[in-house]
């Protein structure tokens, strides 16, 4: 985006992602669930990606981390410090420099101590210094490296969570839905881990439901419908609803609580019932009949956004 002068940490460009499936016997069809998404992160920023459930945040993690499953098909490139990823140089930086902090805390073994997990069973020294370290930073007494999961209290299974993702030294988190069941205060708490994080020169992308949240520590928010960005604002955009530019982010602002909570009529569309053009106009107030064609991505006011209609 303009208006940004920081390097590029993450940068994907027309991101598309189908599934293979089986239909009436061995009739085969491509369900497109992701289409020419764009989204980046620079040094030093935290980007939030917020949507409603079934918009893609998730694939689109599994994307960066080439953990798609066997039947799916992606096309389009992502880049990491400038440099144009393929499987093999994926997989070298998956949990290294590019880390992933799990939506659940499943990922946790149950029959494990946590220690030995956050190290990955390594028995050096210096390996067991940095994890302490790291229980140290965020407020983890050094007992908990003798715990199970099953002792952990939610907030203290999340900042496990964060423990095992940071004992790389990673210049790029990919927090997938991190506070689920959490109480606000710890909720807050694990946000401010993420920014503190990014504000050392660092990138976050935090895929989230909780728009509330995001706008507290993002740096910029881009809005996911029905499988695409539909909009990348600065966070200083959703102050009020006329800096924002697509009509799907202003229904949004305006279900927030502090906005009225007003509801909007209306679905997301299924993946296999996807209007022509813009995903949105069944549900848009401004659609015309321009809207079933194409449907560029264009630069408004240091921000993108998917919409003929946009200012």
């Amino acid at each position: 985006m303009s208006c940004i002068n920081n390097k590029h940490i993450l940068q994907i460009n027309n991101l598309s992602i189908s599934f293979t499936q089986y239909e009436q016997g061995l009739r085969q069809i491509d369900l497109q669930v992701i289409r020419n998404l764009n989204v980046s992160v620079h040094e030093g920023e935290l980007v939030a990606v917020v949507g409603s459930s079934g918009s893609g945040k998730s694939l689109l993690a599994h994307a960066i981390l080439g953990i798609l499953p066997p039947n799916c098909n992606a096309s389009g490139n992502i880049f990491f410090e400038d440099e144009l990823l393929d499987n093999a140089r994926i997989q070298e930086l998956r949990g290294k420099k590019i880390v992933l902090v799990p939506q659940s805390v499943n990922y946790l073994d149950p029959l494990e101590k946590i220690g030995e997990q956050v190290r990955k069973e390594c028995k050096e020294e210096s390996v067991r210094r940095r994890q302490e370290e790291l229980f140290s930073y965020y407020n983890l007494q050094k007992n908990t490296a003798d715990l199970y999961p099953f002792e952990l209290s939610g907030g203290m299974a999340r900042r496990v969570l964060l423990s095992t993702a940071m004992m790389e030294n990673p210049r790029l988190i990919i927090a997938d839905e991190p506070t689920p069941g959490l109480h606000l205060e710890a909720a807050k708490n694990a946000m401010r881990h993420f920014r503190e994080f990014a504000d050392k020169g660092n990138g976050v992308l935090l895929i989230t439901h909780d728009i509330e949240l995001a706008l507290e520590v993002a740096d910029r928010i881009a809005v996911f419908y029905a499988g695409t960005t539909v909009e990348e604002a600065p966070v200083a955009d959703f102050q009020s609803m006329d800096t924002l530019r697509h009509p799907y982010t202003k229904a949004l602002w305006r279900a927030l609580p502090q906005n009225g909570f007003q509801p909007f009529p209306g679905n997301q569309p299924y993946v296999k019932d996807m209007p022509k053009g813009c995903s949105f106009g069944p549900r848009c107030l401004q659609f015309t009949p321009e809207c079933e064609g194409d449907i560029p991505e264009q630069v408004i006011r240091c921000g993108t956004v998917r919409c003929i209609h946009a200012e």
